[in-house]
C-alpha cells in the first residue's frame, strides 16, 4: 500500500515529553495519519472547543502539567463521547481506572512503549469505532433510535439519559438483533483487556440500562437475559 492510499486521520497527541511526542508524531505521519500536539493539560479543552472538525482520537498522557489525564479523560468522554481515547501511562496501578466503566478510555498503553505499537493500537481502536458506527447506521429509524453524534438513545423520541457505557452496551447489541452476547463478548467490544472488568459489573450496567428503558416502555422488554449465557437485543415483532 502506498502512502497515498492510507486514510488520513486527525489524532490529538497530549504529551508533555517533547521527544516522545515528536517520535509518535513522526510514526503517525509515516503511517498516513495527521496529528496535532499539545504539551499542557490546561490547553486541551480550549483547543477542542475551538475546532470546527474534531479529531477522531485523543492520545492522552496520564501525567501532565496542569489538568491531569484522568480528569481530562472524564471530561472529554462526557463532552465529546464520540472521540476515541487511548491513555499513555507509566502507572500500572491506574489501569483499572483508565479502562474503568466510569472513565471509559478505549485502550491504554504502558510506558515505555514502541511507536509501532502506538500506531497499531490507534488503527485498532479507530477500526472498531468505525465498524460499530457503520453497522448501526440502519438503526436510526424506529421506536428505539441511536443518535451516534450525541451518544443518545431515544425511545419514542424520549432521551433515555444513558451513560457512555450504557450507550455502548446498547449499540453493540442493537447491531445484531437476536444475537446472544456473552458477558465476555460484551466486554471485548468495549475494552481491549476485559479481565479488569468483572461479569458482575456488566450485569450491573445491563440492569441500569433495562431500568431506564422500562421507565419509558413499561411493558416492553427489548433486552433479554438468556440464562447461563448472556444477553440479547430482541425488538418486538
Amino acid at each position: 500500500m502506498s502512502h497515498a492510499d492510507l486514510t488520513l486521520d486527525n489524532v490529538l497527541i497530549v504529551e508533555d515529553e517533547p521527544k516522545i511526542a515528536s517520535l509518535v508524531a513522526d510514526y503517525l505521519s509515516n503511517s498516513g495519519f495527521s496529528s496535532h500536539h499539545l504539551a499542557h493539560g490546561d490547553a486541551v479543552l480550549p483547543w477542542l472547543e475551538g475546532q470546527t472538525l474534531l479529531p477522531e482520537l485523543v492520545l492522552l498522557d496520564l501525567m501532565l502539567p496542569g489538568t491531569d489525564g484522568l480528569t481530562l479523560c472524564r471530561t472529554v468522554r462526557q463532552r465529546w463521547p464520540q472521540l476515541a481515547i487511548i491513555m499513555l501511562t507509566a502507572k500500572v496501578e491506574e489501569i483499572d481506572r483508565l479502562l474503568g466503566l466510569e472513565l471509559g478510555a478505549d485502550d491504554y498503553i504502558c510506558k515505555p512503549f514502541s511507536p509501532r505499537e502506538v500506531v497499531a493500537r490507534i488503527r485498532a481502536v479507530l477500526r472498531r469505532s468505525r465498524a460499530t458506527h457503520s453497522s448501526l447506521e440502519s438503526n436510526t429509524e424506529g421506536p428505539l433510535m441511536l443518535d451516534e453524534d450525541g451518544w443518545r438513545a431515544l425511545a419514542d423520541g424520549q432521551d433515555l439519559g444513558l451513560t457512555a457505557v450504557e450507550f455502548q452496551l446498547l449499540r453493540v447489541m442493537m447491531a445484531a438483533p437476536g444475537r446472544i452476547f456473552t458477558r465476555e463478548q460484551l466486554m471485548d467490544h468495549m475494552y481491549r483487556d476485559h479481565r479488569i472488568v468483572s461479569e458482575r459489573t456488566v450485569d450491573s450496567h445491563i440492569k441500569k440500562l433495562r431500568r431506564k428503558i422500562a421507565d419509558i416502555w413499561q411493558e416492553r422488554d427489548v433486552i433479554r437475559s438468556v440464562y447461563g449465557v448472556g444477553y440479547k437485543y430482541q425488538p418486538e415483532e
